[in-house]
């Protein structure tokens, strides 16, 4: 017998009690209560197996149990590999970092240090008996030893500024890393009245001099440089090496003799408007810089042979264009002799180690997904590893890295339904954790299925996924949301989307896909969109997706809905600017106005020359044709606006324009505003919970079919 046999049969032995209670004078007003209840309970089975059908599938509130693998290191012998592994919290609201040691054999899998404190950037001394780590476990980041043979750790730092790209010499006794120095500059010298005993005045003034002068997620910055440090592994004071008003971040890799340190910096005076500027430099323990390179561009991420004969690193060209290729070069120790390895690879390539003196891992992605190569000194490359990605849980985006020692690549891989797992490649892949089984052992998740189709425009051949519904029937047809991914000098891939995967399980097709501008497809793709971000081209490539699924007769044309982040907000501003086929957008974090974003954002050092023909007061035409706002005049499609209130990378005052602009027009419109969130609006796992639902929310409002007597969304 079925469940809802079973409840009816319930109900009617309820049913025939009532009566018999009742039958007596009350006839007719029993005849209506029994009526009444039959209805009420046929109405309750039905909603408690419409729950637990939906329970099967993904909820917002499983954002807050989801985990995944962010970074691996192998140890020295081979043997083990230790890996942060990153958790929500519900209490907190915020995600926290542990380590975790397998081994690579898959025999055991353990909590190295795992607390409600946050523990990452591992680093295995060049021995394996220690490791380096960062952790927040008495306030500030600070540095942290661990003896692997005894569980002993050392607090090795008591600094005041976060640190980063900690790295081991090589003969064990130091550690080097990068560190914020405030610079103390003072524009003025004021004489203010010297203020009485007790006095309360208003807050001193504020001076900004920086052209770089505040970036998203810092706000107004402070005066400081970053600087190279040692401190003793066994612990001490940290001793700065580097001088200068001048940043010198990035890869850290020291000399086999442990007696220099190569980084990359650009040490000019006008490196505030060179943003594609670096160079390769020295730096011995008495603090001597030395300049290794000197060419037109961007020289980055050094890594030293391990018998310190070469040098590997990254050179990009300076050309005023959005995009151009990162090659991996090497050079000798002392800057000579300079050899592209990867000049047939129309890609980005990064993340380069020494796999011995003659071979180097590095990373590339290809067509939605991050893979693992090996490249010889002669310039042979081969595939090591392929599927890397899934360690951005909101929306699906190539990201994903790896660590190498000799034969043994530990690396961050997820699937369509599976954020990053840890899996390390010998001579066979293995996956040696499964950290969401728990979370989707029991859930149906949409299936994720790729399309390849010709843009209308030019013929254009573009890659796209869509996420099929739970439960997806094709005797139907279902309502679209197309989402748009950021950059545009990103891409998105067949990786797990916490997001994406929400939108498919309410009911609804999602489409994603790689316009022209996506990273992925060498660099002339990337390229399509100089001088056109946003424009009919990237349009095109979008709704020519959007109607072959159409044309496969899965989608209802009459339930499109569109809506984007960053890059992908702009697109989805323009889009609706030139079509009203949507039934309603969510704008997020969007750039409306081009002409006042490059003047008030954090990037407009880089859009400026590098995105535009020139400045904005010289070329208004130019930023005005490419500004959403231009096209506000067309817009009817009803339109939510999405914006962290600290935003500096696209501002709450290009949001607030389209805002009073779709007012002006009597568009259908509300302004959202995340209190206290810069551009990242689904850093939190709430406030990604809060953009989803909002969106969905949003979205069933003006979906036609849900209208008073209309049929279900999955109808």
């Amino acid at each position: 017998m079925s469940s809802i046999e079973n409840k009816r049969t319930e109900v009617h032995r309820n049913l025939s009690s009532v009566l018999a209670n009742y039958i007596a004078g009350i006839a007719l007003s029993t005849c209506a209560l029994s009526t009444t209840l039959a209805f009420a309970n046929d109405d309750a089975i039905r909603a408690d197996e419409s729950n637990a059908v939906t329970k099967h599938y993904f909820q917002s509130e499983d954002i807050f149990n989801l985990e995944y693998v962010s970074e691996a290191r192998v140890s020295p012998n081979g043997e083990h590999v230790v890996y942060v592994r990153r958790s929500n919290d519900i209490m907190t609201d915020s995600t926290r970092s542990n380590l975790w040691l397998a081994s690579v054999d898959g025999k055991y899998h353990r909590p190295l240090l795992s607390s409600k404190k946050s523990y990452y950037s591992p680093r295995w001394s060049p021995d394996g008996s220690r490791l380096a780590y960062l952790s927040n476990e008495e306030g500030k980041p600070q540095l942290y030893i661990r003896w692997m043979d005894t569980g002993q750790t050392a607090l090795v730092t008591n600094v005041t500024s976060s640190l980063g790209n900690i790295t081991w010499s090589p003969d064990g006794k130091h550690i080097a890393f990068t560190m914020s120095v405030d610079a103390k500059e003072k524009p003025l010298s004021v004489n203010m009245p010297k203020k009485p005993k007790g006095a309360k005045w208003s807050p001193s003034f504020e001076y900004i001099t920086k052209a770089r002068y505040q970036a998203d997620g810092r706000g107004v910055l402070e005066p400081a440089y970053t600087h190279i440090f040692v401190v003793p592994a066994d612990g001490g004071t940290a001793r700065q090496l580097t001088s200068g008003n001048y940043h010198h971040s990035g890869t850290l890799s020291f000399s086999p003799d442990s007696s220099t340190i190569y980084f990359s910096a650009n040490r000019s005076d006008n490196w505030e408007y060179e943003p594609v500027e670096a160079d390769i430099y020295t730096v011995n323990m008495r603090g001597d810089i030395t300049q290794i390179t000197n060419f037109k561009g961007l020289e980055a991420s050094p890594v030293v042979s391990p018998d310190g004969k070469h040098v590997a690193y990254a050179r990009r060209s300076d050309e005023k264009v959005m995009y151009k290729n990162s090659y991996l070069y090497v050079m000798n120790a002392d800057g000579s002799e300079h050899k592209n390895l990867t000049e047939k690879i129309d890609n980005t390539v990064s993340n380069f180690q020494w796999k011995d003196n003659k071979h180097i891992y590095f990373q590339q992605s290809v067509r939605g997904l991050a893979q693992v190569d090996l490249v010889s000194l002669s310039g042979k490359v081969k595939s090591v590893a392929k599927g890397l990605g899934g360690t951005t849980l909101g929306r699906p985006y190539v990201f994903g890295t790896f660590h190498a020692h000799d034969n043994v690549v530990a690396y961050t891989k997820g699937r369509t339904d599976r954020p990053a797992d840890l899996y390390i490649k010998t001579s066979k892949e293995k996956q040696l954790t499964a950290l969401n089984e728990d979370v989707f052992g029991h859930k149906i998740l949409g299936e994720v299925k790729e399309i390849t189709y010709t843009s209308s425009i030019d013929g254009e051949t573009i890659q796209g996924w869509y996420i099929l519904p739970p439960d997806y029937d094709s005797s139907k047809q279902y309502p679209l949301i197309l989402e748009i991914h950021g950059g545009p000098n990103l891409a998105y891939g067949p990786v797990f989307t916490a997001e994406l995967q929400r939108m498919a399980a309410e009911g609804y097709i999602v489409f994603y896909d790689n316009h022209r501008g996506s990273t992925g497809y060498g660099e002339r793709f990337a390229l399509l969109l100089q001088g056109k971000y946003s424009s009919k081209y990237d349009f095109a490539d979008h709704m020519s997706g959007v109607d072959a699924l159409i044309e496969k007769g899965i989608v209802d044309p009459n339930r499109l809905f569109i809506t984007g982040g960053s890059a992908g907000g702009i697109a989805s501003a323009y889009a609706i600017g030139l079509t009203d086929r949507f039934k309603a957008a969510v704008v997020a974090k969007p750039v409306i106005n081009w002409l006042s974003k490059v003047l008030t954002a954090d990037s407009g050092l880089y859009q400026i020359p590098f995105q535009f023909p020139g400045k904005p007061w010289e070329n208004v035409e130019h930023y005005w044709q490419r500004s959403p706002l231009s096209l506000v005049g067309n817009v009817t499609t009803p339109t939510m606006l999405i914006t962290g209130v600290e935003d500096k990378r696209t501002p709450m005052s290009e949001t607030e324009q389209f805002y009073q602009a779709l007012k002006l027009q009597k568009v259908e419109t509300v302004l959202v505003k995340v209190p206290e969130s810069s551009h990242g609006i689904a850093a939190k796992p709430s406030r990604m919970i809060g953009k989803v639902e909002n969106i969905l929310a949003w979205f069933k409002k003006y979906d036609p079919s849900l209208a008073p007597g209309k049929q279900d969304v999955k109808n």
